[in-house]
Formats: structure tokens, C-alpha cells, sequence
């Protein structure tokens, strides 16, 4: 998009490097207390909140053109070291951004922050702040933990501690549209299911097969649709989701966050917690996030085809963007980690929002596919046993019991590790639907299908997950 029709909101509000000040009296020794929700003054005493950003546009359907926010400008140097200067007795303190967006004054020991976004992403427009305290977090690693002790990894029972728990903020993007789509496509409604004679087996018996006749329609829609709050990882080493060193996607896997509660960016709010930097532009995930609105958009139809039980395939998808708004975001994350012999970091995570708990766990696979054998030795017992007054065709299919073994670690595998865990985000963003315009024609009834799905229907597939993002951050 052309640089003269992106609008730019800015949300430093013209604020300084410095130190955040109590409203009340002017004190910097400022905390936030995680059971009240609320930023405290430790010099009187005063609770109070940061404020929402000004400018950002809150009803989706008056967005037009491309709107960005000052936190999520393109990532323009490298340099991670920044120099604060006191406001309470004018020291000047270098902080390293790459570790940390806060300090304390060694003259003075007010706390500085960055309250304006700098070139290298480490400071965002809003932020979401812990809700669960760490000994909620360490209960739930806890029992996510206990759940799968059986196949852990010997190592891994005894090194595990879950004081060992981190509370770490993650950089995000929350992208708003503001969409107008025209779809047209074919679409199959299941008018009958029955049985029909396709011949007679070796011992004269009828063989049979379930067969459909299901009603063709020519469908459009017209449509708008607004998409509020799509939230991406704006960190390269949480986007990568399929990392064979890192269980990254775990940690997608706990959203979404409760992102309507999002408050103004406030560095009081990091204290005691990590945090990292959002290293990837806007230009990055640009590809990824257009393609997840699609998804969004193509599931959101779906509550309007019900009656088409045999799917949709959608042969023209045109969906025109016609505003998208881009803030840059902090999520709070309780973050359990532990490498393995192999070298593989797992990871433990709970959203700090809302309680939601995800985790890989080290697995004792010797140990399952030992299990795993037994099951199968035992099976091969009872087929053995059963085969002297049993039917050559019986003992053939009993013989297809065998693979409960391998299913069985397949499916113990998958529960530690939780490979395929992932956000929905294309029916967990929240949107809203507008149906502007319906035609449904039928055209003729197929007879006897094999298949009850549509051939070629597509109203279900996903595209948004296979797009890998591409590194634009020029280096200086």
C-alpha cells in the first residue's frame, strides 16, 4: 500500500524517556499490584490505572485505508542500547532494550521507563497485564504435569519445579479490518443416503455400499464483515511454530487473550516480569495476516450454509479489504521451560489472562513403547487362542487388532507433546457478519455418490498457517 494513504496514530502522546510519575503526588516508586489489577503508589498509596490510546479507531465499519500506530513502525536499527535521563534528579542511566524496558535511577532509585516507541520494537502501544498471580500459574503447570507423569522423562520428574516459573510478556500485533466480499461457488445438500447391491462376494453373499444422492446448488453471497482484534506473534522465534529445537507452538496455543481489555502502554506494568522484543515488521506478516482474514472470513460464512451438509467449494473469493487498523501489543505469559537430552526446549504455559494452560513434555519413549509391545504380545495371545474354532476371514480381522499397539503410542506421544496444538484463529477472532445479498439455485441432483462431501469443497480449509513469514528489517 502506498505510504501517503497509510495513517499514522500517535500514541506516545508526546511523552519523554524519563520516569512514570503518581498522578496523586508526583512519586515515582510506582508497582502494580496483580489481585487488584491496578498500578500503586508506594509513596501515598494511590491506585490507578493507565488510560486507553487516543486515536485508535473502536467502531471497525468507519476504518478505511491502511491505519498504523506509532509502536508498530518498521524496525530501523539494530542499536538496543538507550540512554534515559532522570527526570527526578536528571542522571542519565543506559539501558539495554534487548533485556529490559524499565530501570532504577542508582542516584535517585526512581524507576525510568521508555514511554515512547524507539526504532527497534521495544515498546508497544497497549498492553494487556497479568491477571493470575504465579502461585495460580505454578498450580495449573502442576497439574498439566501430573496429568502426563506416568511417560515422563525420568530426568525431567525429578529436575521439575514449578517455582521455576516465569511471568514474560510476548509481543503481538492486533490487526482490525474492515472487509466487503462477493462469493460465488457450488454447494451440496445430502437429500438421501441409502444402500445399494454392488455384486456378491466368493461365498454368494450381496456386497453393498452406501451411496448419496445429494442436491447441487449454484450459490452467492455478498457480504460485509469486520474483524476485530486478529492477534499475531510480531516475534520471529514464537511465529515459528513448526521449530524442531523450541515447542513454540504451545505457546499459540494458549491464546486468544482477552484483547478488549488492552490499556495504554505503561512500563510500571513490567515490572518484575521479562519481556521480549518485537523484531519483525508489519511488511513481514502482512502475507500471513491478509490470508487469515480470508480464513476468518470463509469460516464465519459457514454459519450461513449449514444447510449445504455436503460443503462448499467456493470458485471465486473476492474479498476486498477495506480498512485495516495495526497496534502494537503486550500478552502476559506464566512460562515453564526445561531442555531435554536432546536438546529440546519444552515449554509449560499458561495464559496470564485467562488461565489457559498448554505444555510439551519431555516423554520416556522407551518406557511407552515397552507398554506399547505388552498390549500388542497380549493381543496376539487372544488371537492365538481364539484361532483354532475361528474362520480364516475372523482371524484376518482379528489380526487387525494389532494395531492398537502403535495407536496407542501414537496417541500417548501426541498428549505429551501436544505437536499439533494450535490458536483457531479462524473461529476464536472475534467478527461480525453482515449478509447483504443470497441466491441459491439448484441445478441438478447427483446420483449415488461414493462420497458424502463435495468433491472439491473447500469452506473448511485453512491457508493463513502455511504462509512463513519473510525477514524485510533492513539493517543499518
Amino acid at each position: 500500500m502506498d505510504n501517503k494513504k497509510i495513517k499514522i496514530i500517535d500514541t506516545n502522546n508526546k511523552e519523554k524517556h524519563g520516569s512514570n510519575r503518581c498522578p496523586q503526588c508526583g512519586a515515582s516508586d510506582i508497582t502494580y499490584n496483580i489481585k487488584k489489577g491496578k498500578l500503586i503508589c508506594n509513596y501515598c498509596f494511590t491506585e490507578f490505572d493507565s488510560h486507553e490510546v487516543a486515536g485508535i479507531e473502536k467502531n471497525i465499519n468507519n476504518l478505511k485505508g491502511e491505519t498504523r500506530t506509532t509502536g508498530t513502525k518498521d524496525i530501523t536499527s539494530d542499536n538496543d542500547i538507550v540512554t534515559l535521563k532522570c527526570s527526578g534528579c536528571g542522571a542519565e542511566v543506559v539501558i539495554n532494550t534487548k533485556e529490559a524496558v524499565n530501570a532504577r535511577c542508582h542516584w535517585c532509585r526512581s524507576i525510568l521507563s521508555i514511554n515512547s516507541q524507539i526504532d527497534n520494537g521495544a515498546v508497544p502501544d497497549v498492553v494487556l497485564p497479568f491477571k493470575l498471580e504465579k502461585k495460580q500459574a505454578e498450580e495449573k503447570i502442576e497439574a498439566f504435569v501430573k496429568k502426563r507423569r506416568f511417560y515422563s522423562n525420568n530426568k525431567f520428574k525429578k529436575e521439575f519445579k514449578s517455582e521455576n516459573v516465569m511471568g514474560v510478556y510476548f509481543p503481538y500485533m492486533l490487526v482490525d479490518a474492515n472487509c466487503h466480499g462477493e462469493y460465488t461457488g457450488r454447494a451440496g445438500h445430502v437429500a438421501r443416503e441409502y444402500e445399494i447391491v454392488t455384486g456378491k462376494d466368493s461365498d454368494g453373499k450381496e456386497k453393498k455400499e452406501t451411496v448419496y444422492d445429494i442436491d447441487l446448488y449454484q450459490i452467492e453471497r455478498n457480504f460485509d464483515i469486520t474483524i476485530n482484534n486478529l492477534s499475531i506473534e510480531s516475534n520471529k522465534d514464537k511465529l515459528n511454530k513448526t521449530n524442531k529445537d523450541k515447542t513454540t507452538n504451545v505457546i499459540n496455543a494458549i491464546m486468544p487473550f482477552d484483547t478488549e481489555n488492552c490499556i495504554k502502554y505503561e512500563a510500571n506494568y513490567l515490572v518484575g516480569y521479562t519481556s521480549e522484543k518485537r523484531d519483525i515488521n508489519i511488511g513481514d506478516i502482512e502475507e500471513k495476516v491478509d490470508a487469515q482474514i480470508k480464513d476468518i472470513t470463509r469460516y464465519s460464512l459457514n454459519d450461513d450454509l449449514k444447510y449445504y451438509d455436503s460443503g462448499v467449494d467456493w470458485q471465486d473469493e473476492r474479498l476486498e479489504i477495506k480498512g485495516k487498523q495495526w497496534i502494537s501489543a503486550y500478552f502476559p505469559v506464566w512460562l515453564y521451560s526445561y531442555q531435554d537430552e536432546k536438546n529440546i526446549l519444552h515449554y509449560v504455559v499458561v495464559n496470564a489472562r485467562t488461565g489457559e494452560t498448554m505444555g510439551s513434555i519431555p516423554l520416556n519413549k522407551t518406557k511407552l513403547g515397552i507398554i506399547s509391545i505388552i498390549i500388542d504380545l497380549i493381543i496376539f495371545a487372544i488371537i492365538f487362542a481364539l484361532s483354532y474354532n475361528s474362520s480364516s476371514k475372523e482371524i484376518m480381522f482379528l489380526y487387525l487388532l494389532l494395531i492398537v499397539g502403535p495407536i496407542y503410542f501414537c496417541t500417548k506421544s501426541n498428549k505429551y507433546r501436544n505437536k499439533h496444538a494450535r490458536h483457531a484463529y479462524e473461529l476464536e477472532t472475534k467478527n461480525t457478519l453482515k449478509i447483504n445479498n443470497r441466491k441459491d439455485d439448484k441445478i441438478r441432483t447427483l446420483r449415488e455418490e461414493s462420497f458424502r462431501t463435495l468433491t472439491g469443497a473447500n469452506n473448511y480449509i485453512i491457508n493463513g498457517e502455511k504462509i512463513s513469514i519473510k525477514e524485510k528489517i533492513p539493517k543499518e
